[in-house]
This record gives C-alpha cells, sequence and structure tokens, in this order.
C-alpha cells in the first residue's frame, strides 16, 4: 500500500538551512497554518491570537537517538511560544513506564501527546482510552491497531529493506547473520525484521538468531560477546535498534574481531557515525528523528486547533530514511551537527 508522505527532505541541501521558517517543502502543507479554522484549541487564522497547548513527547528508552528528535520538538515550541511541550524518556524503556506517564499527562490535562509505543498490542486499551481524553499521535514505533489520531515516523520495513541490501553487499558469497534488538516485540523491530527477512528470501545468507536485551545497554554488549564465543563462524552482526550499532562495535573491538565480522545497523548514533567513517561499520540506515519531534508535534497542535487537513486518510506520515556508508557519512554527519546546534 502505497501511503501518502508528507515528505521532509532534508537529507538534500534543505536541512543545513535551519533558519527557515519551517520544515520541508510548502507544498505538501505540512507546515502551513494560512489554511486552519478555528477550533476549541484556539483560533489559527492568519494573524489570530492561539491559545496555549499543553502538549507531550514520549519516547521508548533514553537512547542518545531521542536527543535530536527533542531538538526537533525545541524548534516546534520556539515557532509557536503558545505551545509548551513535556519531553518524557521512561527511565528503562519499561511499557509500564510509558503507561505511568501517559496516565500522569492525562491528569496534568495535557491536549495531546506523541508517543514512540513500547508493547502495541498490550497497550492498545491504554491509547484507546488516552484517545478519549487527549489527541494521540504515535513516532517512531506505532500502534497501528490503536485509536491513535496519526503515526509520524519511518516506514520501518522499507528501511528493513534498506539495511537487507546493505547485508547482501557486505556478504556477497552468502554468510551466518544474527539480530540484536531491545525488544522483538515491538513494532518498528518486527517491520525492520521482516523488511530485512524479505530482502534475503533465497539468498546464500542465514538469519540464525535474534537477541534481545531489554534496552539494558550492558547487556547488549554482553549479547554480542556471548554470541560471538558460542558461535565463531557468524559473519555479520545487525542492530535493530540505535544503541545496538555502538553495542555491537565496542563488543567486536573488545574481542579482537572489528573488521572481521561486519555491522550493519540502525540510526546515527556518534559512535555508529564514527565506525562508518572509519571503516569498522560496513553501514547504517538513518531515519530523521529531528523531524519525528518537529512533524508530530507542529502537525498534532493544527489538528487539535481544527486543521484536520494535516492528517492523511491513511493516518501516516512518513518520514524518509537513507543508507549511511562510507561514501557519504562525512556529508550527512556534518549536516546532523549543524541541525542539532553541534557544528
Amino acid at each position: 500500500m502505497m501511503f501518502k508522505k508528507l515528505s521532509v527532505q532534508l537529507f538534500a541541501a534543505g536541512i543545513v538551512s535551519l533558519a527557515a521558517v519551517g520544515c520541508g517543502s510548502k507544498d505538501s502543507g505540512a507546515t502551513d497554518n494560512k489554511d486552519a479554522t478555528p477550533a476549541a484549541g484556539g483560533t489559527t487564522a492568519a494573524g489570530g491570537d492561539k491559545k496555549p497547548l499543553q502538549l507531550a513527547f514520549v519516547t521508548n528508552n533514553a537512547s542518545d537517538f531521542w536527543k535530536i528528535a527533542e531538538k526537533g520538538v525545541e524548534k516546534a515550541e520556539k515557532e509557536d511560544p503558545t505551545i509548551k511541550v513535556d519531553f518524557k524518556i521512561p527511565p528503562t524503556g519499561a511499557a509500564a513506564e510509558q503507561q505511568q506517564i501517559i496516565s500522569d499527562l492525562l491528569a496534568k490535562g495535557v491536549q495531546g501527546f506523541a508517543i514512540s509505543v513500547k508493547d502495541p498490542a498490550n497497550q492498545k486499551q491504554l491509547l484507546n482510552d488516552a484517545a478519549k481524553k487527549a489527541m494521540v499521535f504515535t513516532q517512531d514505533s506505532d500502534a497501528p491497531e490503536s485509536d491513535r489520531a496519526c503515526y509520524v515516523g519511518t516506514d520501518n520495513k522499507e528501511a528493513g529493506k534498506m539495511a537487507g541490501e546493505a547485508i547482501k553487499k557486505a556478504l556477497p558469497n552468502g554468510g551466518k547473520i544474527m539480530f540484536f534488538v531491545g525488544s522483538k516485540d515491538v513494532q518498528n523491530a518486527k517491520d525492520r525484521a521482516a523488511g530485512i527477512e524479505e530482502v534475503l528470501k533465497g539468498t546464500k545468507i542465514t538469519i540464525v538468531d535474534t537477541r534481545t536485551d531489554e534496552t539494558d545497554r550492558a547487556k547488549a554488549i554482553s549479547n554480542v560477546s556471548d554470541a560471538v564465543v558460542k558461535d565463531p563462524t557468524l559473519n555479520c552482526l545487525v542492530g535493530l535498534w540505535s544503541y545496538n550499532g555502538p553495542a555491537i562495535h565496542n563488543a567486536l573491538k573488545a574481542a579482537g574481531k572489528l573488521g572481521k565480522i561486519k555491522i550493519v545497523c540502525f540510526d546515527e548514533e556518534d559512535e555508529t557515525l564514527a565506525g562508518v567513517k572509519d571503516g569498522s561499520i560496513d553501514a547504517t540506515v538513518v531515519q530523521q528523528p529531528f523531524e519525528f519531534g518537529y512533524q508530530a508535534i507542529t502537525l498534532m497542535a493544527k489538528a487539535i486547533r481544527g486543521d484536520k487537513s494535516v492528517i492523511p486518510a491513511e493516518k501516516k506520515v512518513i518520514v524518509p530514511t537513507k543508507l549511511i556508508s562510507k561514501d557519504n557519512v562525512d556529508e550527512f554527519w556534518t549536516n546532523l551537527k549543524k541541525q542539532t546546534g553541534k557544528g
């Protein structure tokens, strides 16, 4: 199914120009307020007053990945000072912590929140109940069977396919690979794995196992260390979540196997990009967490204020991904630093 993509092509030169108002093409309508209609959330007509909105952004772990998303949230707040956002990070990434955060936010009276869902099946009722009291967006990891208003994030199956192609390139003669991830039950992990599996079907590449760590960084490293000891014939290790790339890299370095076992991973943590730059990591599929933050907050605010046209019929706003290798890592990393204020 082809989803309508409110694409924000920040991988092009536009990523550098942060001084511009809004993100992406104005033709998408994603950041243009002029056609919004008045609603209970406040007047949104050009030149009109807006009543303050209290919103929230909820992550699914404490990874550095979310620091980039927080910059996007801050940009949304800066562009519209009537929006205030609580940026919530569950300490261990447990679903129970997300449940408590949502309960506290609703008690506080937030008008909407955007959440990366940890356990879509078991949190469905939680999200449905919350949607009766506030606008619910999902971001990064979806809960498509829930009553959420819209998902903002990656098409994770397509991202998985991109990683699958990178694995095929790294192992042209085939080989054995293993997945590493926080949880197999999270929707983005499921979709990424499914995308990789689809691309590798019919090849000589075998997926031997998936090791989970429940976002415990020490366990993420020990999972890798144990795996390469128990099966020294592994040819490539695949990190499905952002911190798994650095965990794989550090474990292989400690074992003296860096460069001997291929690494393909996801996201743009500094350690991952450094590994891509020096060639110890073959490739990483990067998302645009900055846009998860920026788009989720700006679109949710417009929808609360009455402009439902910002939500596509498919209820999905897909943010593009890109494969980063040694050939393009310098350009990407430079632009990322400028975007996040590090450059």
